[in-house]
């Protein structure tokens, strides 16, 4: 069984909105104490979207659920791996479609009911160059630019499927230069969350994956810092290797 860690950890390169500070720790104490006694301690003060973390559904509704509230056994779930990598290199603002959700299907022969469906853009690569991750040198998100998933595609999970989350490699899974964030209305505004800034999309099977979500559990809140890992068979789908688009296994 493979397992991967698919977190960034929580620190000062954490990447992070401008409309709030990112991570920020400081160490309370490292050393001996008066009675001999080894302690390490630190404190941190931290926007709560943040580096990889949950968007819950109450961050873009009224009234949704907050993070304690999502039901466990939607964060334990297969991920269904939807690559656009190819498109977001041709253009930054580059969009999953439905036509992309209905090509992953017809490729795996599998359905997205009850899927994490994971956009795998390729954005991974330029976490440590805040510059090329936003798409711009300023910290301004009205100048944003990376890839997201097209608002009719979102309406459509909503509609012709049932998903428990959507993840992305990126600060949002709006592309970078929407002003209204419509997928976070849409799927939030249905109970779906999101997990944003996620690490090693790359290094998952598009299908075979399950992911284990693991949420700090922070009371009434709309988001969340969290731990993500994805087990996958040593036996599993290769679509690098797929003949015509059928289905190709390799160990």
């Amino acid at each position: 069984m493979h397992m991967i860690d698919m977190t960034y950890n929580f620190d000062e390169t954490a990447q992070y909105s401008p409309i709030a500070e990112g991570f920020k720790i400081n160490v309370v104490m490292n050393g001996t104490n008066e009675n001999g006694v080894w302690i390490q301690l630190e404190e941190y003060s931290s926007y709560i979207h943040v580096g990889t973390h949950m968007d819950a559904p109450a961050h873009f509704s009224k009234g949704g659920q907050t993070v304690e509230q999502i039901p466990v056994d939607r964060l334990i779930a297969p991920a269904a791996v939807i690559d656009i990598t190819a498109k977001a290199a041709a253009e930054p603002d580059a969009e999953a479609t439905i036509e992309d959700l209905l090509h992953w299907e017809s490729v795996t022969g599998q359905t997205l009911n009850e899927t994490i469906v994971v956009l795998k853009s390729g954005w991974g690569k330029k976490w440590s160059d805040r510059a090329a991750f936003l798409g711009t040198p300023e910290n301004d998100a009205s100048k944003f630019h990376f890839p997201g998933l097209d608002p009719d595609a979102a309406a459509w999970l909503v509609k012709s499927r049932n998903i428990y989350g959507i993840a992305t490699e990126t600060l949002s899974f709006d592309k970078g230069s929407s002003k209204t964030y419509a997928s976070h209305q849409i799927l939030l505004g249905n109970n779906i969350f999101a997990l944003e800034n996620i690490a090693n999309a790359d290094k998952i099977p598009i299908y075979g994956a399950k992911l284990y979500v693991m949420p700090m559990k922070i009371g009434k809140a709309s988001g969340s810092p969290t731990r993500i890992i994805a087990t996958f068979p040593k036996i599993t789908y290769d679509h690098s290797s797929a003949s015509n688009e059928q289905n190709c296994f390799t160990i």
